[in-house]
Order: C-alpha cells, then sequence, then structure tokens
C-alpha cells in the first residue's frame, strides 16, 4: 500500500465531501438546511431556547408534525439539543449546539436578505410572468 502525504491526504479530504458529486453525505445536509421549516427553526432559535409551542407560534404555518419531523432532523445533524426537565408536564426546550450557532448567521443573513429584498423578486416575477 502506497503511503500518501499530508498535502494529498487534504486534497482527498476536499474531494470526499464535494455536494456537486451525487454520492455526497453532503446533499443529505444541504436537502435540510434549505428547507423553509428548518432555516426558520434555526433562526428563531436565535433568541434562545425555546419550547414546541413558542416555535409554533413563532413560526406561523408550520403545523406540529412538520415541526417535530423539522426538530428531530436538526437534532440528528447536531444542530440542536433537545431538554426534558421532569415537571408536570415535562418541560421539553430546544436550543442550538455549538455547531447551530456556527450556522446562525448564514441562516440570519438568508432570511435578512429574503426580507430585504422580496419587493424586487415580486417584481421579476411580475416581469417573467408578463413575457409572451
Amino acid at each position: 500500500m502506497a503511503t500518501t502525504t499530508a498535502g494529498q491526504r487534504r486534497e482527498q479530504a476536499k474531494r470526499d465531501y464535494d455536494a456537486f458529486l451525487a454520492a455526497c453525505p453532503t446533499r443529505e445536509l444541504l436537502s435540510t438546511l434549505t428547507d423553509k421549516w428548518a432555516a426558520l427553526v434555526i433562526a428563531a432559535l436565535a433568541d434562545g431556547p425555546q419550547r414546541h409551542s413558542e416555535l409554533a407560534r413563532r413560526i406561523a404555518g408550520v403545523s406540529q408534525k412538520m415541526l417535530t419531523q423539522t426538530l428531530r432532523k436538526l437534532e440528528r445533524d447536531g444542530l440542536l439539543t433537545r431538554t426534558v426537565t421532569a415537571s408536570v408536564p415535562a418541560r421539553v426546550d430546544y436550543a442550538l449546539t455549538p455547531l447551530g450557532g456556527d450556522l446562525l448567521p448564514v441562516m440570519v443573513a438568508i432570511k435578512t436578505w429574503a426580507e430585504a429584498h422580496m419587493d424586487r423578486v415580486f417584481t421579476a416575477r411580475a416581469q417573467f410572468d408578463a413575457r409572451p
């Protein structure tokens, strides 16, 4: 078996995670991160830990089932934690992990960009739809 240099190993590592390749596992992660509910959950948790019901009230239009599925995906990917506090009824809080905190500025920036540029998007859509 041939040995490789540190530079060759770094180059191989770069190729191992290339989202443009069909078999790359980062595609699944990108799919999760680009889901509108995931982006909104991450942005909502910028204010600190929240309960399921608080997130549901904050994120208008998300169903209980979809919010639960989204929270589970984000927890599985290590982006948030689920903490159960014994009480009657049990209290469950969701919070960003350090990994989720690293992602937070990106998600907030995308949300902010979308809010700031929606008028231009509406204009572009109207122009596109008006074409023969």
